[in-house]
């Protein structure tokens, strides 16, 4: 793996603990979905993107509201990890590039950058409006936008849906391990890398950064004694 310049981020799960009763209401009242919640918080967000994005047709102007208004209702319930702040400040201090890339609404994410006081970490925001779709539209967005280079960005991710998102658009995914028997039958779609804590990613991408100059310098080595 090369090198690590950008890491993108979605909020849901990987940033804080948000409730998973208003993505399950969105897809109540929006699409139908029957019965009460038994998902974690992840999988009801995922799994009301897939709905989302199967639709194929864009909120009308009632609907875009009341999905607003519930997602703004989770950001104020959810509760940021306690090595949120701290690892982005080191992530930041690093020359990493750090950027919001969400399939909630602008409104939703604007506020949980604001409540939490990320701003002065991020180098952008990327938000479903902003994309034009939810699930690899945001990514795409941050990276075309950006101009990242694929092949040198991570997505943390703590579901299997994020993991396939990463690869369709070509980043590497990282899984957020929040679920230890979850996180075991994760692993076995083979992400580029798991953490338990967001205050491990500095530590990693100086582990990938390290073994990409060994690499590099034993390359050199052989090619030198090559022509010798």
């Amino acid at each position: 793996m090369q090198p690590i310049e950008a890491l993108l981020l979605e909020p849901v799960g990987c940033l804080a603990e948000f409730p998973s009763a208003p993505f399950h209401e969105i897809a109540v009242r929006l699409f139908g979905r029957k019965g009460k919640s038994i998902l974690s918080a992840s999988r009801s967000y995922w799994r009301l993107l897939n709905l989302i994005d199967a639709a194929k047709t864009p909120f009308d102007v009632e609907k875009k509201s009341l999905a607003e208004t519930l997602e703004v209702e989770a950001v104020d319930a959810a509760s940021i990890y306690e090595d949120v702040l701290p690892a982005l400040a080191e992530l930041k201090s690093m020359g990493i590039r750090i950027f919001v890339a969400s399939s909630l609404s602008r409104r939703a994410a604007s506020r949980f950058i604001e409540r939490n006081s990320l701003g002065e970490f991020l180098s952008g925001v990327c938000a479903r409006d902003d994309s034009g779709g939810v699930k690899s539209a945001p990514l795409l967005n941050a990276l075309g936008g950006a101009s990242l280079a694929r092949e040198k960005t991570m997505f943390l991710t703590d579901t299997l849906e994020g993991i396939k998102t990463a690869r369709r658009v070509g980043v590497h995914p990282i899984l957020m391990m929040n679920d230890p028997d979850e996180a075991q039958r994760l692993a076995m779609h083979n992400p580029a890398g798991g953490v338990i804590s967001l205050h491990e990613i500095p530590d990693f991408i100086r582990l990938i950064a390290a073994q990409y100059e060994r690499g590099r310098s034993e390359n050199h080595k052989v090619g030198h004694q090559g022509s010798d």
